[in-house]
């Protein structure tokens, strides 16, 4: 790959180009340029609906290695738009893998550059913020591309294209709690967490109205992570709105941020996101950190919970950000990072088990 001219290049907002060699999908996209520090789990990354619209620059250089397996995916219709990287490996080494990564993108439409400078790269997210990208050939010129990403605007509209379009059924055997889990771009772990707990799970459209999630009879409500800016999902917020106090709510990522807003606290938009396996998390209520995996350009404004009954449960320790809150009283609780994406000691799966109390006190309550 490498023996070969740069074919392809990334054209960023102001002006700068960095050059790479094609693989995966051969088109053109626009997308809103990330990086991810994680050194595994490219195949994750990949599927993450979270990751909808977005181009990944992955900072560890050695990509494809361990090809792609079967049940590793997060979802059936990968959203991401581009994976950019400093190596690429065709040839993974690993005994369950089925396809190569590059035969996976090509299958989804998705575009790949490798041979980038991705410790270059990442440097300018870090420093300028992520921006919009225009992926292209390597000799489109450079004022045509930068004038494309002027008059364009990346859509807003992707929850909606990660979220499923139809309820779909998670039953378990003789399951303790039925839970209805709000899709706005649901992971596959979460509902395997949800059901290694006992859980039957409804999943249903980011836009379900309350009628119908009321006919469904939930013990409890999942608001799930995905994609973009939490203020454009304003039928996920007023259901959140409308439910609390009379159901026990669990919210993950986008979830945490819906939760805030149907509040009435408020959110922001983060320089460069968090990304990553490791970032360290106070639980302010036993004192403990717990190394999170996180995936989110959004946060919550930890003033805007002031003037709300949720208090702050979990800070971040690298930029104090908000990572986790609650209100008892209503049994509400969310945490910003992913607790399900097992990123090293298991500390965070007790907040599965935190929803389970919650349940249990809500039927006991009803039952007296």
């Amino acid at each position: 790959m490498t023996n070969r001219e740069y074919d392809k290049k990334i054209i960023l907002e102001d002006g700068t180009e960095f050059y790479g060699y094609g693989f995966g999908a051969d088109r053109n996209v626009m997308a809103e340029l990330v990086f991810n520090t994680s050194m595994v789990g490219y195949q994750e990354i990949l599927s993450d609906p979270s990751y909808t619209g977005q181009a990944v620059v992955m900072t560890y250089p050695l990509i494809g290695n361990y090809g792609m397996c079967d049940d590793d995916y997060e979802t059936d219709r990968p959203g991401i738009s581009a994976m950019i990287v400093r190596k690429y490996n065709d040839r993974p080494s690993n005994f369950r893998s089925t396809r190569t990564l590059e035969q996976v993108m090509q299958a989804f439409g998705i575009v790949g550059l490798a041979g980038v400078d991705t410790r270059k790269l990442t440097r300018h997210i870090r420093d300028r913020g992520t921006c919009k990208v225009l992926i292209t050939d390597a000799d489109f010129p450079n004022l045509a591309g930068f004038a494309k990403l002027r008059t364009n605007e990346l859509p807003r509209d992707v929850v909606a294209r990660a979220s499923t379009g139809t309820t779909r059924e998670y039953p378990v055997p003789d399951g303790k709690f039925h839970v209805v889990a709000v899709d706005c771009g649901i992971k596959r772990n979460i509902l395997r967490c949800l059901n290694a707990q006992g859980c039957s799970v409804t999943v249903v459209p980011w836009n379900t109205d309350l009628k119908t999630v009321e006919s469904l009879r939930p013990d409890g409500v999942f608001i799930s992570n995905g994609p973009g800016d939490p203020t454009d999902v304003p039928p996920a917020i007023e259901l959140v709105r409308s439910l609390r106090g009379r159901v026990p709510i669990f919210g993950i990522c986008l979830g945490h941020q819906i939760i805030a807003l149907s509040y009435g606290a408020k959110t922001y938009k983060l320089k460069f996101g968090h990304r990553g396996g490791n970032h360290p998390v106070r639980n302010l209520l036993t004192g403990k950190v717990e190394i999170t995996s996180q995936n989110h350009s959004y946060a919550v404004d930890a003033d805007s919970l002031k003037d709300t009954p949720l208090t702050a449960t979990h800070v971040n320790l690298l930029d104090g950000t908000v990572e986790g809150m609650r209100c008892e009283k209503d049994r509400v609780f969310s945490v910003q990072y992913h607790p399900e994406s097992a990123p090293g000691p298991q500390d965070s799966g007790y907040l599965f088990g935190e929803f389970i109390r919650m349940m249990e006190e809500a039927k006991h309550a009803e039952a007296n």
